[in-house]
């Protein structure tokens, strides 16, 4: 049978994958990939918990997390869209004139 501390385990390899990818990598796309990675980490976490408390509070939480998901997505493929127009690529390192 798999307990929550499966799910524990599986959620923390999913992030800390995620956390790489954040902190490894300079395009836009695998920065987002890895940012989405973290969000369902999370959401395997409520869906663990709620599945362990016997309630439907987690899940709510988890879709609630899907929609934030959702949202991020697209502000982040306009960001990606500004970047790639305005300097010819996607490398987040590259636009130091959007810092202030």
């Amino acid at each position: 049978m798999v307990g929550v501390v499966h799910y524990l385990m599986l959620s923390a390899a999913v992030f800390a994958i995620g956390v790489f990818g954040v902190m490894a990598r300079s395009n836009a796309l695998m920065f987002l990939m890895s940012v989405e990675l973290m969000l369902n980490a999370a959401n395997i976490n409520l869906v663990a918990f709620s599945l362990h408390y016997g309630n439907l509070t987690g899940q709510v939480f988890a879709l609630l997390v899907m929609a934030l998901a959702a949202a991020e997505v697209a502000i982040g493929l306009g960001i990606i869209l500004v970047l790639d127009r305005n300097f010819g690529d996607i490398d987040v390192t590259v636009p130091t004139t959007m810092r202030r």
